[in-house]
């Protein structure tokens, strides 16, 4: 080579790069171009080092950037200029080197890919069946993972010594299973076992010849008849039986608690899942996506499941298998039944606590839930749900998101998905530790440190000790990994929120800065940040309960933020209405639609009230309580007011889980979305009134509000004119979102801006999240949605932990 034609250069791949096929990804095209070189994991990233002719070391570093490993994910890549060295010949791969700090981001586990199942189901390859194929394409990662650099010795498959074939593509660069930390084959990795109701009632659980020959053939077996089996899975345990059979459907329920909220399924395939429901390009990309969420599709109406699989939605939570145990399982009942088999596939756990982990823990807890187990020896790290995903209703602007896939509407953000971290403006590069500690339900915890946020997995509702043991948990797993300590803390507003009272603890215990950021302005900020909107924007916040700064329950607020301050103040809301009984109010809804035929009975002399045979003495209460004043609670919550409606409409009084009431209502008014918007009720709302100034935060500028009360006498109109209650749910659905719309239009023209936020609960109804940015585009608005969490409290945290990091920047 001719020194002045050759050069060598070092190359830091920061981001997910480690333990998705990214260093054979380097070898391979440090071969084509003829470079010699090395490339090895590091604390900072992969660390490249490539010498040859000027050409071929830049088109290394252009393909380096677009032709990543599927899984691969860049932030950074640093580059400087190196001496040459004179006597290299070869590149090579080198052994990882670790310290204090790490700039690597651990990848999420991935679904099964295809070239592994197609190992699977070659007989003459030697993992043919084995419930434990992966390569660097696809299975576990953070579940599996103690600490970075990501190595076998720091997973827990470190137990696993690797046989003389497995060592031969471990070692191989050219091999897909090149540094496959999880790889394994029946001769050296985990094994399945089935432990039976008998069994473990007699304490004989651990693994023999007898219960691990025939394990998947029994586990069949006992989906077949009918009972349920817990299946140790790639983030905990599930809960699976067949759902093609109601006995079985109806005994999961029972035993579970569960009387009414819809259940996941999982198929073997695409084409068994075009079956069950009408999928559309989108819905099947998602079902295909490495992640393999559960993807919520519209029920076919020729499905011939149960309809008690999930009887208050139109739609079906489907997934595929996303480990090779389910491939396994799906293929040996694939053999054994004359339709395609369907399993649900739910949570592993009793009614409210968190999934069961361990094998000894799932025999504990899990007894009156299971007729067998289905175990294996392969540790899990840490708790991780499925993620629930829906396709994007309508259409809405993302400053971040890419158009190169098909954009997820999360419901729950899990597995597949965490904890890769939400991306912040470069502007927040300096910015300190932050944890973000969550509200009380759908529970997540964020670690913002400088432009990443790392929102940890689904934790459930805050409400008893085996929860927030599972929160504390997770935090300190995602401060292990990371090797990240939070320099300040922001919670909730609400004193009684187990986080809240762990946040103060904590700032206590370390000194920390605490701060209390208010439920709505949480979620405002959350969305913002998402969409890089560090400037003065408008954010309406819709949800069930949140503590407002005045103590009253806030849930329908048009929020003016400020990130770049960071300053916030509510400028519009739902007129408030009374929760009689307070948290009774929210378990039976009735209560709710009493109350606001009460504001209404000087325009409206009757209403009919679909409870009263439920309900005749605690509505005599109730009434009661309404006259008096006595216990009943003001509430701006949008939440509480589809509430309300589906309980006059008599389509739910009292509910079995949160949100019960207002999917009903939105299940009802589907069908007539298209009657209600071509026709648009005559609802003469005269909903935009102006408070006085003393109303909220003493603040000097006048607050619009919408009149829930006038919303609601115009569902006590249809509904005495004799509407179906769908068309009446619908139409409330379309003058809701207008007028909504009207506040934020004209809340804008005084303010001079255009971006309007839009998070909460209610932002998961898709009639809701299709129809507010509808709305607001016709006044020329620009809605801002949230595009990498859930619009609900599962996104919350994000929105604490970036105004912490302002709040320290300021």
């Amino acid at each position: 080579m001719n020194a002045d034609n050759v050069i060598r250069r070092a190359i830091v791949a920061a981001g997910q790069v480690q333990g998705v096929g990214f260093r054979p990804f380097v070898y391979r095209l440090a071969h084509e171009e003829g470079l010699s070189g090395s490339v090895g994991n590091t604390s900072d990233g992969v660390r490249i080092e490539v010498q040859g002719f000027i050409l071929a070391v830049e088109r290394f570093g252009q393909r380096l950037r677009n032709e990543l490993p599927p899984l691969a994910r860049l932030t950074a890549v640093q580059e400087e200029s190196l001496p040459l060295l004179d006597d290299e010949k070869t590149f090579s791969i080198v052994q990882s080197q670790g310290r204090t700090g790490h700039n690597v981001l651990v990848s999420p586990d991935m679904g099964i890919c295809q070239d592994c199942l197609k190992d699977m189901r070659d007989p003459t390859d030697r993992r043919y069946g084995y419930a434990f194929t992966n390569c660097t394409n696809c299975g576990p990662r953070y579940t599996i993972t103690y600490a970075i650099p990501y190595d076998r010795a720091v997973t827990s498959m470190c137990c696993f010594p690797l046989c003389p074939a497995c060592a031969a593509e471990y070692s191989d660069p050219l091999d897909r299973r090149f540094h496959a930390q999880p790889i394994a084959c029946p001769v050296c990795g985990p094994h399945l076992w089935l432990v039976n109701g008998k069994a473990a009632a007699a304490g004989q659980t651990s693994p023999s010849p007898e219960n691990q020959v025939h394990a998947l053939e029994q586990a069949g077996n006992i989906l077949l008849r009918g009972g349920v089996l817990a299946l140790k899975g790639l983030g905990g345990f599930q809960l699976a039986c067949d759902a093609r059979n109601a006995h079985a459907i109806q005994s999961l329920r029972q035993r579970k608690d569960r009387p009414h909220k819809a259940l996941a399924l999982m198929v073997g395939n695409l084409a068994t899942a075009s079956v069950l429901c009408n999928l559309n390009p989108e819905h099947e990309a998602l079902l295909q996506c490495p992640e393999k969420p559960i993807v919520l599709c519209p029920r076919r109406k020729d499905c011939l499941l149960p309809s008690d699989l999930a009887p208050d939605v139109t739609s079906l939570g489907l997934m595929l298998p996303y480990t090779p145990l389910h491939a396994a399982l799906f293929h040996w009942l694939d053999r054994h039944t004359s339709l395609p088999p369907v399993l649900v596939m739910t949570s592993g756990n009793p009614h409210g606590e968190p999934l069961c982990l361990g094998n000894r823990e799932a025999l504990q807890r899990l007894p009156h839930l299971a007729d067998a187990w289905l175990l294996h020896d392969r540790d899990i790290l840490c708790r991780v749900d499925d993620s629930v995903l829906g396709v994007r209703p309508g259409r809405t602007v993302s400053i971040t998101a890419s158009s190169d896939s098909v954009e997820p509407f999360f419901y729950r953000r899990a597995r597949g998905y965490v904890p890769r971290p939400v991306h912040l403006p470069s502007s927040m590069a300096t910015a300190p530790c932050v944890l973000g500690a969550g509200a009380e339900l759908k529970s997540t915890i964020c670690l913002a440190h400088g432009a990443e946020a790392f929102v940890g997995q689904h934790i459930g509702d805050l409400e008893n000790p085996a929860t927030l043991a599972f929160y504390e948990e997770s935090l300190a797993r995602l401060e292990s990994l990371l090797e990240k300590r939070p320099a300040a803390i922001v919670c909730d507003l609400h004193p009684d929120f187990l986080s809240s009272r762990y946040a103060e603890a904590r700032a206590t215990r370390e000194a920390l800065p605490l701060w209390h950021l208010q439920h709505h302005a949480a979620h405002a900020a959350s969305v913002l940040a998402e969409n890089h909107c560090f400037e003065p924007a408008l954010v309406l916040c819709l949800d069930g309960t949140g503590l407002g700064t005045d103590k009253s329950i806030w849930g329908g607020e048009l929020l003016l933020m400020d990130l770049s301050r960071p300053y916030w103040r509510r400028l519009g809301r739902l007129s408030p209405f009374a929760l009689p009984g307070g948290e009774a109010a929210i378990r039976e809804p009735w209560r709710i639609a009493l109350a606001l035929q009460e504001q209404n009975r000087n325009t409206i002399s009757a209403a009919p009230c679909p409870w009263h045979d439920d309900f005749v003495q605690a509505e005599a209460a109730v009434r009661i309580m309404l006259a008096r004043g006595i216990n009943c609670p003001a509430t701006s919550s949008c939440g509480r007011l589809f509430d309300a409606v589906a309980a006059q409409l008599g389509l739910c009084t009292v509910i079995s889980y949160e949100g019960q009431a207002a999917i009903r209502l939105e299940t009802a008014a589907l069908p007539y979305m298209m009657t209600a918007e071509k026709s648009p009720p005559n609802w003469s709302l005269q909903s935009l009134s102006a408070e006085q100034p003393d109303t909220f935060d003493a603040q000097d500028k006048p607050v619009w509000q919408l009149d829930s009360t006038s919303l609601f006498a115009q569902v006590l109109h249809g509904q005495g004119a004799g509407q179906p209650p769908g068309l009446t749910a619908a139409c409330f659905h379309v003058a809701l979102a207008s007028g909504l719309a009207d506040m934020c239009a004209v809340t804008a023209r005084e303010h001079g801006l255009n971006n309007i936020g839009l998070s909460g609960g209610v932002m998961q109804n898709s009639i809701m999240a299709r129809l507010l940015p509808e709305a607001l585009y016709a006044h020329g608005l620009t809605p801002l949605t949230h595009h990498d969490l859930p619009p609900g409290d599962g996104g919350l945290s994000l929105g604490q932990a970036v105004w912490g990091q302002r709040l320290l920047l300021a």
